[in-house]
Protein backbone atom coordinates (compact mmCIF):
# COMPACT_ATOMS: atom_id res chain seq x y z
CA UNK A 1 0.00 0.00 0.00
CA UNK A 2 1.17 3.28 -0.92
CA UNK A 3 1.31 6.17 2.37
CA UNK A 4 0.67 9.41 0.50
CA UNK A 5 0.60 12.51 2.78
CA UNK A 6 0.60 15.83 0.64
CA UNK A 7 3.45 18.35 2.57
CA UNK A 8 4.38 20.84 0.33
CA UNK A 9 3.64 21.90 -3.16
CA UNK A 10 6.87 21.09 -4.60
CA UNK A 11 6.09 17.17 -3.84
CA UNK A 12 2.25 17.35 -4.86
CA UNK A 13 3.70 18.80 -8.11
CA UNK A 14 6.75 16.35 -8.76
CA UNK A 15 3.96 13.79 -7.66
CA UNK A 16 1.32 14.87 -10.22
CA UNK A 17 3.92 14.72 -13.14
CA UNK A 18 5.70 11.51 -12.28
CA UNK A 19 1.82 9.80 -12.29
CA UNK A 20 1.16 10.54 -15.42
CA UNK A 21 3.73 8.01 -17.22
CA UNK A 22 3.23 4.36 -17.46
CA UNK A 23 6.80 3.45 -19.41
CA UNK A 24 9.17 1.07 -17.55
CA UNK A 25 11.64 4.27 -17.94
CA UNK A 26 8.85 6.19 -16.19
CA UNK A 27 8.17 3.73 -13.27
CA UNK A 28 11.43 3.44 -12.74
CA UNK A 29 12.05 7.33 -12.43
CA UNK A 30 8.98 7.02 -9.69
CA UNK A 31 10.71 4.47 -7.54
CA UNK A 32 13.80 6.59 -7.42
CA UNK A 33 12.11 9.45 -7.39
CA UNK A 34 9.83 7.93 -4.30
CA UNK A 35 13.44 7.39 -2.50
CA UNK A 36 14.31 10.60 -2.85
CA UNK A 37 10.72 12.33 -1.66
CA UNK A 38 11.87 10.19 1.46
CA UNK A 39 15.30 11.17 2.13
CA UNK A 40 14.61 14.86 2.01
CA UNK A 41 10.99 14.43 3.84
CA UNK A 42 12.58 15.49 7.44
CA UNK A 43 14.09 18.60 6.13
CA UNK A 44 10.72 19.34 4.37
CA UNK A 45 8.55 18.88 7.31
CA UNK A 46 10.90 20.69 9.89
CA UNK A 47 10.38 23.79 7.46
CA UNK A 48 6.91 23.99 6.71
CA UNK A 49 6.63 23.16 10.22
CA UNK A 50 8.84 26.42 11.24
CA UNK A 51 6.48 28.30 9.14
CA UNK A 52 3.33 26.92 10.95
CA UNK A 53 4.40 27.40 14.28
CA UNK A 54 5.12 31.47 13.38
CA UNK A 55 1.64 31.77 13.36
CA UNK A 56 -0.21 29.32 14.43
CA UNK A 57 0.34 30.82 18.22
CA UNK A 58 -1.20 28.17 21.31
CA UNK A 59 -2.49 25.62 18.37
CA UNK A 60 -1.63 21.96 18.34
CA UNK A 61 0.14 21.14 15.20
CA UNK A 62 0.32 17.82 13.19
CA UNK A 63 1.54 17.12 9.94
CA UNK A 64 2.74 14.17 8.09
CA UNK A 65 6.13 15.01 5.84
CA UNK A 66 6.35 11.78 4.36
CA UNK A 67 5.57 11.81 0.72
CA UNK A 68 6.12 8.62 -0.51
CA UNK A 69 6.66 5.75 2.02
CA UNK A 70 5.15 2.36 0.82
CA UNK A 71 9.29 1.05 0.91
CA UNK A 72 9.13 2.02 4.48
CA UNK A 73 6.22 -0.80 5.17
CA UNK A 74 5.04 1.98 7.84
CA UNK A 75 1.15 2.01 6.18
CA UNK A 76 0.57 -2.12 6.70
CA UNK A 77 -0.70 -3.04 10.09
CA UNK A 78 0.08 -6.33 9.83
CA UNK A 79 4.19 -5.66 10.20
CA UNK A 80 3.49 -2.72 12.36
CA UNK A 81 0.22 -3.25 14.63
CA UNK A 82 -0.24 0.97 13.89
CA UNK A 83 -3.47 2.46 12.72
CA UNK A 84 -2.49 4.62 9.86
CA UNK A 85 -5.54 5.71 8.05
CA UNK A 86 -4.72 7.67 5.10
CA UNK A 87 -6.81 9.04 2.62
CA UNK A 88 -6.38 11.91 -0.61
CA UNK A 89 -8.23 13.44 -2.86
CA UNK A 90 -8.18 16.14 -5.53
CA UNK A 91 -11.26 18.35 -6.44
CA UNK A 92 -11.91 19.73 -9.30
CA UNK A 93 -13.99 22.56 -10.52
CA UNK A 94 -17.24 21.28 -12.57
CA UNK A 95 -16.04 22.55 -15.35
CA UNK A 96 -12.77 20.18 -15.79
CA UNK A 97 -12.07 16.78 -16.99
CA UNK A 98 -9.53 14.99 -15.72
CA UNK A 99 -7.25 12.89 -18.06
CA UNK A 100 -7.90 9.33 -17.74
CA UNK A 101 -3.93 8.37 -17.62
CA UNK A 102 -3.50 10.71 -14.88
CA UNK A 103 -6.78 9.24 -12.68
CA UNK A 104 -5.36 6.03 -13.24
CA UNK A 105 -1.94 6.16 -12.60
CA UNK A 106 -1.97 9.06 -9.71
CA UNK A 107 -4.73 6.37 -8.25
CA UNK A 108 -2.33 3.39 -8.55
CA UNK A 109 1.02 5.27 -7.13
CA UNK A 110 -0.46 7.95 -5.02
CA UNK A 111 -3.25 6.81 -3.42
CA UNK A 112 -5.59 9.84 -4.86
CA UNK A 113 -9.02 9.88 -5.41
CA UNK A 114 -10.69 12.67 -7.45
CA UNK A 115 -14.16 14.15 -7.61
CA UNK A 116 -15.67 17.12 -9.58
CA UNK A 117 -17.72 19.74 -7.69
CA UNK A 118 -19.08 22.50 -7.66
CA UNK A 119 -17.38 25.38 -5.39
CA UNK A 120 -20.55 28.01 -6.57
CA UNK A 121 -22.58 25.75 -4.26
CA UNK A 122 -20.63 26.63 -1.14
CA UNK A 123 -22.31 24.95 1.49
CA UNK A 124 -22.57 21.65 -0.78
CA UNK A 125 -19.11 21.44 -1.57
CA UNK A 126 -17.87 21.94 1.72
CA UNK A 127 -20.83 18.97 3.04
CA UNK A 128 -19.26 16.59 0.47
CA UNK A 129 -16.16 17.44 1.68
CA UNK A 130 -16.00 17.09 5.30
CA UNK A 131 -18.23 14.00 4.66
CA UNK A 132 -15.88 12.13 2.77
CA UNK A 133 -12.92 12.88 5.16
CA UNK A 134 -15.02 11.50 8.62
CA UNK A 135 -15.58 8.56 6.31
CA UNK A 136 -12.16 8.10 5.37
CA UNK A 137 -11.30 8.22 8.47
CA UNK A 138 -13.79 5.75 9.89
CA UNK A 139 -15.02 9.39 11.97
CA UNK A 140 -12.08 10.76 13.55
CA UNK A 141 -11.99 12.93 10.87
CA UNK A 142 -15.54 14.98 11.16
CA UNK A 143 -14.47 18.33 9.53
CA UNK A 144 -11.18 19.64 7.45
CA UNK A 145 -13.00 23.32 7.46
CA UNK A 146 -15.63 25.44 8.24
CA UNK A 147 -15.90 27.36 5.01
CA UNK A 148 -14.89 26.75 1.07
CA UNK A 149 -14.03 29.74 -1.30
CA UNK A 150 -15.81 29.96 -4.50
CA UNK A 151 -13.00 29.13 -6.88
CA UNK A 152 -12.21 28.07 -10.54
CA UNK A 153 -9.14 26.15 -8.88
CA UNK A 154 -8.77 22.66 -7.73
CA UNK A 155 -8.39 21.99 -4.33
CA UNK A 156 -6.57 19.22 -2.85
CA UNK A 157 -7.27 17.57 0.64
CA UNK A 158 -5.50 14.79 2.48
CA UNK A 159 -7.15 12.97 5.79
CA UNK A 160 -5.11 11.07 7.97
CA UNK A 161 -6.32 9.74 11.17
CA UNK A 162 -2.82 7.57 13.06
CA UNK A 163 -2.90 5.69 16.11
CA UNK A 164 0.17 4.51 17.92
CA UNK A 165 0.56 1.01 19.41
CA UNK A 166 3.22 1.44 22.35
CA UNK A 167 5.81 -1.36 22.12
CA UNK A 168 4.64 -2.49 25.37
CA UNK A 169 1.52 -0.78 26.98
CA UNK A 170 1.01 1.44 29.69
CA UNK A 171 -1.12 -0.36 32.65
CA UNK A 172 -4.61 0.83 32.22
CA UNK A 173 -4.41 1.08 35.77
CA UNK A 174 -1.85 3.57 35.94
CA UNK A 175 -3.77 6.24 34.89
CA UNK A 176 -5.03 9.55 36.63
CA UNK A 177 -5.78 13.04 36.47
CA UNK A 178 -3.06 15.42 36.55
CA UNK A 179 -2.96 18.95 35.43
CA UNK A 180 -1.50 20.10 31.78
CA UNK A 181 -0.12 23.48 32.45
CA UNK A 182 -0.08 25.99 28.97
CA UNK A 183 2.65 28.49 29.25
CA UNK A 184 0.92 31.89 30.03
CA UNK A 185 -2.62 30.51 30.50
CA UNK A 186 -3.95 27.91 32.52
CA UNK A 187 -3.95 24.24 33.87
CA UNK A 188 -6.12 21.71 32.44
CA UNK A 189 -7.20 18.35 33.70
CA UNK A 190 -5.67 15.69 31.53
CA UNK A 191 -5.67 12.09 32.12
CA UNK A 192 -1.96 10.88 32.77
CA UNK A 193 -0.62 7.56 32.10
CA UNK A 194 2.23 6.86 33.83
CA UNK A 195 5.04 3.93 33.20
CA UNK A 196 8.69 3.13 34.26
CA UNK A 197 10.67 1.06 31.64
CA UNK A 198 14.34 1.19 28.63
CA UNK A 199 13.91 3.72 26.65
CA UNK A 200 16.29 5.98 24.35
CA UNK A 201 16.86 8.61 26.51
CA UNK A 202 18.90 12.09 27.12
CA UNK A 203 19.19 14.97 28.97
CA UNK A 204 20.24 17.70 27.18
CA UNK A 205 21.50 20.09 29.91
CA UNK A 206 22.62 22.52 27.33
CA UNK A 207 20.21 23.36 25.84
CA UNK A 208 17.74 22.56 28.48
CA UNK A 209 15.45 19.74 26.96
CA UNK A 210 14.94 16.00 27.27
CA UNK A 211 14.65 13.57 24.70
CA UNK A 212 12.64 10.17 24.90
CA UNK A 213 12.65 7.86 22.33
CA UNK A 214 9.44 5.04 23.17
CA UNK A 215 9.39 2.63 20.56
CA UNK A 216 6.07 1.27 18.86
CA UNK A 217 5.03 -2.22 18.27
CA UNK A 218 7.19 -4.73 16.07
CA UNK A 219 10.24 -1.51 17.07
CA UNK A 220 10.04 -0.99 13.46
CA UNK A 221 9.13 2.68 14.36
CA UNK A 222 9.55 4.94 17.70
CA UNK A 223 7.88 7.51 18.42
CA UNK A 224 10.18 10.76 19.76
CA UNK A 225 9.11 13.11 22.34
CA UNK A 226 11.31 16.79 23.36
CA UNK A 227 10.40 18.51 25.69
CA UNK A 228 11.59 21.70 27.67
CA UNK A 229 12.91 20.88 31.47
CA UNK A 230 10.57 23.96 32.47
CA UNK A 231 6.93 25.28 31.24
CA UNK A 232 7.39 27.62 28.30
CA UNK A 233 6.56 28.53 25.25
CA UNK A 234 7.93 25.90 22.26
CA UNK A 235 9.58 28.40 20.00
CA UNK A 236 12.70 27.97 21.19
CA UNK A 237 12.66 24.33 20.93
CA UNK A 238 11.41 25.33 17.41
CA UNK A 239 13.83 27.01 16.03
CA UNK A 240 16.51 24.47 16.85
CA UNK A 241 14.50 21.84 14.97
CA UNK A 242 16.56 20.74 12.21
CA UNK A 243 17.24 17.44 11.02
CA UNK A 244 20.73 18.18 11.97
CA UNK A 245 19.98 18.76 15.54
CA UNK A 246 17.59 15.89 15.25
CA UNK A 247 20.00 13.45 14.01
CA UNK A 248 22.74 14.75 17.48
CA UNK A 249 20.25 14.21 19.43
CA UNK A 250 19.22 10.47 18.49
CA UNK A 251 23.26 9.93 18.45
CA UNK A 252 23.33 10.64 22.07
CA UNK A 253 20.26 8.50 23.52
CA UNK A 254 21.15 5.89 25.52
CA UNK A 255 19.11 3.04 27.01
CA UNK A 256 18.30 4.53 30.45
CA UNK A 257 15.65 3.36 32.96
CA UNK A 258 12.95 6.28 32.80
CA UNK A 259 9.39 6.57 34.66
CA UNK A 260 7.13 7.98 31.78
CA UNK A 261 4.39 10.11 32.06
CA UNK A 262 2.44 10.75 29.25
CA UNK A 263 -1.00 12.24 29.16
CA UNK A 264 -3.60 10.51 26.47
CA UNK A 265 -4.18 12.04 23.57
CA UNK A 266 -7.10 12.73 21.72
CA UNK A 267 -6.67 15.83 19.06
CA UNK A 268 -7.81 16.52 15.18
CA UNK A 269 -6.49 19.66 13.44
CA UNK A 270 -6.80 21.03 9.34
CA UNK A 271 -4.11 23.15 8.24
CA UNK A 272 -4.77 25.08 4.95
CA UNK A 273 -0.86 24.62 3.54
CA UNK A 274 -1.30 27.28 0.38
CA UNK A 275 -0.20 30.15 2.58
CA UNK A 276 2.94 28.19 4.23
CA UNK A 277 3.98 26.72 0.62
CA UNK A 278 3.68 30.19 -1.22
CA UNK A 279 6.04 31.16 1.90
CA UNK A 280 8.73 28.28 1.29
CA UNK A 281 8.94 29.99 -2.50
CA UNK A 282 6.15 27.53 -4.37
CA UNK A 283 4.36 30.01 -6.12
CA UNK A 284 3.42 28.77 -9.61
CA UNK A 285 0.89 26.11 -9.16
CA UNK A 286 -1.49 28.30 -7.03
CA UNK A 287 -1.11 31.42 -9.88
CA UNK A 288 -3.46 30.59 -11.94
CA UNK A 289 -1.87 32.44 -14.51
CA UNK A 290 1.28 30.58 -14.52
CA UNK A 291 0.25 27.04 -13.11
CA UNK A 292 0.38 24.37 -15.88
CA UNK A 293 -1.52 21.32 -14.87
CA UNK A 294 -2.65 20.23 -18.39
CA UNK A 295 -1.03 16.76 -18.04
CA UNK A 296 -4.21 16.77 -15.61
CA UNK A 297 -6.78 18.12 -17.53
CA UNK A 298 -5.71 18.09 -20.89
CA UNK A 299 -5.65 22.15 -20.54
CA UNK A 300 -3.45 24.50 -19.13
CA UNK A 301 -5.98 26.82 -17.12
CA UNK A 302 -6.31 24.77 -13.91
CA UNK A 303 -4.23 26.00 -10.92
CA UNK A 304 -4.63 25.09 -6.99
CA UNK A 305 -6.51 27.05 -5.13
CA UNK A 306 -5.83 25.29 -1.66
CA UNK A 307 -3.94 22.51 0.34
CA UNK A 308 -5.89 21.46 3.17
CA UNK A 309 -3.85 18.39 5.59
CA UNK A 310 -6.00 17.42 8.06
CA UNK A 311 -5.09 14.66 10.88
CA UNK A 312 -6.60 13.01 13.73
CA UNK A 313 -4.53 11.53 16.05
CA UNK A 314 -4.73 9.47 19.08
CA UNK A 315 -2.78 7.81 21.64
CA UNK A 316 -3.87 5.93 25.18
CA UNK A 317 -2.19 2.72 26.76
CA UNK A 318 -2.47 0.33 24.14
CA UNK A 319 0.42 -1.79 23.26
CA UNK A 320 1.58 -5.07 23.42
CA UNK A 321 2.07 -6.67 26.59
CA UNK A 322 4.65 -5.87 29.22
CA UNK A 323 7.35 -7.55 30.16
CA UNK A 324 6.97 -8.00 33.74
CA UNK A 325 10.58 -10.23 33.60
CA UNK A 326 12.91 -6.84 33.40
CA UNK A 327 10.83 -5.90 37.20
CA UNK A 328 12.46 -8.44 39.18
CA UNK A 329 15.83 -7.19 37.93
CA UNK A 330 18.27 -3.79 38.98
CA UNK A 331 17.67 -2.39 35.74
CA UNK A 332 14.86 -0.29 36.54
CA UNK A 333 16.68 1.07 39.74
CA UNK A 334 16.76 4.93 39.69
CA UNK A 335 14.98 5.93 36.70
CA UNK A 336 14.98 9.22 35.06
CA UNK A 337 11.65 11.16 35.17
CA UNK A 338 10.17 12.06 32.05
CA UNK A 339 6.92 13.90 32.96
CA UNK A 340 5.22 15.27 30.27
CA UNK A 341 3.16 18.18 32.27
CA UNK A 342 3.68 20.50 29.58
CA UNK A 343 3.69 21.49 25.64
CA UNK A 344 6.01 19.22 23.92
CA UNK A 345 7.33 18.16 20.53
CA UNK A 346 6.25 15.01 19.10
CA UNK A 347 7.63 12.76 16.15
CA UNK A 348 7.29 9.69 14.81
CA UNK A 349 10.16 8.13 13.28
CA UNK A 350 11.30 5.04 11.23
CA UNK A 351 13.89 3.19 12.70
CA UNK A 352 15.26 1.68 9.34
CA UNK A 353 15.86 5.04 7.57
CA UNK A 354 15.03 7.61 10.46
CA UNK A 355 12.60 9.22 7.73
CA UNK A 356 10.03 11.43 9.74
CA UNK A 357 6.93 9.98 9.09
CA UNK A 358 5.31 12.66 11.77
CA UNK A 359 5.75 15.65 13.68
CA UNK A 360 3.77 18.03 15.83
CA UNK A 361 2.94 19.52 19.24
CA UNK A 362 1.35 19.63 22.01
CA UNK A 363 0.20 22.94 23.00
CA UNK A 364 -3.51 22.89 24.39
CA UNK A 365 -4.86 18.88 25.20
CA UNK A 366 -8.25 18.76 25.63
CA UNK A 367 -9.48 19.21 29.36
CA UNK A 368 -11.79 20.65 31.64
CA UNK A 369 -10.04 24.28 33.11
CA UNK A 370 -8.62 23.95 36.46
CA UNK A 371 -7.01 27.22 37.34
CA UNK A 372 -5.33 29.77 36.11
CA UNK A 373 -1.41 30.31 35.41
CA UNK A 374 1.01 33.50 36.42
Amino acid sequence: MWLTNVATLALIINAVSAATSTTASDKKVLSNHANILADNSANLGFTLYQHMAKTKDMENIAISPVVVASSLEVSDPKTRNVTWKINNRLYGPSSVSFVDSFVKNSKKHYNCDHSKISFKDKKSALNSINEWAAKSTDGKLPEVTKEVEKTDGAMIVNAMFFKPHWDQQFHHKMVDNRGFMIPHSYTVSVQMMHRTGLYGYFDDTTNKLSVLSMPLSHKKSSMLFIMPHHVEPLDRLEKMLTKKQLDTWLGKLKETAVAVSLPKVSMEVSHNLQKYLEELGLTEAVDKSKADFSNMSGKKDLYLSSVFHASALEWDTEGNEMDTSIYASDKLRNPKLFYADHPFIFLVKDQKTNTILFIGRMLRPKGDKMRDEL
